[in-house]
């Protein structure tokens, strides 16, 4: 078992299978010493956790929960690719789309439900560059959606 791993599990949490694709591309890919994930939504055990816009339908708290979800689905994407999470060097960036209802500005506060997982999980190696964006609609009316790319070694 991985290091990243039992840290995830120390904190009350399982890295989940992969969320098989909704359409016509892979969860992650490698290219080099880097493993892009593509968006991954709130899913547990192949279900959506929430719809809704953030701020309307959703608190920033719920969102914040989900970006979280988000991240060990993105982590799960990664292990898919390189087998092991311990070959993680560094988390390099992560974008949250949070749909928003049109006055929620606060898309920093939910993504930070990510970053704060993948810190937790990874020490150091997990602090980032980051983007947060507000968007009208995100797939099957997810509040949240996040993908990160991560640098590994082999």
């Amino acid at each position: 078992m991985s290091v990243v791993e039992d840290k995830l599990r120390s904190l009350g949490l399982n890295l989940p299978e992969v969320v098989p694709p909704l359409a016509a591309y892979q969860p992650a890919v490698r290219s080099g010493g880097y493993v892009h994930t593509s968006g991954q939504l709130p899913m547990v055990e192949g279900k959506l956790q929430a719809t809704g816009k953030v701020g309307a339908d959703v608190t920033a708290d719920q969102a914040k929960e989900l970006a979280r979800t988000c991240a060990l689905n993105a982590l799960a994407a990664v292990k898919s690719v390189t087998g092991d999470l311990d070959k993680i060097v560094r988390v390099v960036k992560v974008v949250g789309f949070v749909a928003s209802a049109t006055d929620f500005t606060g898309q920093p506060g939910v993504v930070n439900g990510a970053s704060e997982l993948l810190g937790e999980a990874l020490g150091e190696a997990g602090v980032h560059a980051r983007s947060a964006v507000g968007v009208a609609v995100l797939p099957m009316d997810s509040p949240v959606e996040v993908e990160i790319v991560v640098e590994v070694q082999d």
